[in-house]
């Protein structure tokens, strides 16, 4: 009766012990890429409601360990209305592994909480979604060269909603450990200096909720039933690059020498690379000039023009087609070990006694940010 009662109020216990189930044996996957290295899982007992640790007993003299947490956020209304949810993970291991190499810290463990509204719809279980989700999960974690520690899948009912007949609101936490004489903190930082970008082919997680307005206002509040709304939806759903792998090949995470000198990382989330950058360099007191920079991806243009926003509202908004930048006296390492990891580097600019972001754009103009 109780259970009776409990899947009257949108919950129900046999399947969510099956998604669950679907976590645990993606996450089963993703421990090999620890194995042997600081993070390898150690699992006593092999069940997915079993314990799961790592030992940290042999951990050089100097090494520090944090956590960090983010989300999909409004990303997942384009999954949801486009039916696809695959390289969702992609945008999770994105926002909390690319956040922690920026001050020089290696990500190891991934935990995760999936809040959904219902497991089970009018027409059918959405079993299928979470395993969709358990795929990339899967991949990103092997691009981020992280284990996934748990998948907590919870329940909410009218606390979640959106589109289609299941919603979902995706976070997660990071593990990470750092040497102290390693850390990344932007007071090495020289005039001179170059700043290589990296690469990134749609929007990541920031600035969504803008290309969901504009869609919206371009084609109806269901966009994703006309041809043209369908075709830039599932452009802007185009997952986001992992950096963190190549990052920490670059400055050697908690145990390697270092392959390349990095003074400062900007990763390009809310605030563009104005923000970003500036406070990457705001330790040394310098500037940046940037000619050099990647184009965005066309998608990313098409919905800057049907927005009708600035050049400088742009740029503070999405990355505009570079995902990470990275400060270093060593250009062609940096880029060299980018490549190894099938990544596209190239130099972007230099850093400047100058203090302030000059950008020049793809359009040809000259921004300018204090």
């Amino acid at each position: 009766m109780a259970n009776e009662a409990y899947a009257a109020a949108g919950v129900h216990d046999d399947l969510k012990e099956g998604a669950s189930r679907i976590f645990y044996e993606a996450a089963k996957q993703t421990w090999e890429n620890r194995k042997g290295r600081l993070g390898e899982v150690i699992v006593p007992t092999d069940s997915f409601s079993g314990l799961r640790a790592i030992r940290v007993g042999n951990l050089p003299k100097g090494t520090i360990m944090s956590l960090g947490f983010d989300g999909v956020g409004t990303k997942v209304e384009l999954a949801e209305r486009l039916g696809s949810h695959d390289t969702v993970a992609y945008d999770l291991f994105a926002m909390v592994c690319d956040d922690a190499v920026v001050r020089g810290a290696e990500p190891v463990l991934v935990g995760s909480i999936l809040d959904v509204n219902q497991l089970n719809g009018p027409q059918k279980n959405h079993l299928n979604v979470i395993a969709q989700l358990a795929v990339g999960y899967v991949h990103a974690a092997r691009d981020a060269g992280v284990a996934v520690i748990n998948g907590e899948v919870a329940e909410l009912g009218a606390r979640v909603s959106g589109y289609s007949g299941f919603n979902y609101n995706w976070g997660a936490g990071l593990v990470w450990f750092a040497h102290e004489d390693k850390m990344i903190t932007g007071k090495e930082v020289v005039p001179g200096d170059a700043i290589v970008a990296l690469r990134e082919n749609g929007f990541r997680s920031n600035g969504i909720s803008l290309v969901r307005r504009t869609l919206r206002d371009a084609y109806g509040m269901n966009w994703e039933t006309t041809l043209e709304g369908a075709h830039l939806g599932e452009l802007a759903l185009t997952p986001s690059v992992i950096y963190s792998a190549a990052v920490v090949d670059m400055f050697g995470g908690v145990w390697d020498e270092p392959r390349a000198k990095l003074h400062a990382v900007a990763h390009i989330t809310g605030g563009g690379i104005p923000e970003k950058l500036k406070r990457a360099l705001q330790p040394s007191g310098f500037g940046a000039t940037l000619g050099g920079l990647f184009e965005p991806p066309q998608v990313m243009k098409d919905i800057h023009d049907m927005a009708r926003m600035s050049e400088e509202d742009a740029h503070r908004t999405w990355n505009m087609g570079n995902g990470m930048l990275l400060v270093t006296p060593q250009p062609e390492q940096v880029i060299a070990i980018a490549k190894n990891r099938g990544l596209e580097a190239k130099v972007a600019g230099e850093v400047t006694r100058q203090q302030g972001i000059r950008i020049h754009t793809y359009r040809g103009a000259l921004l300018q940010f204090k």
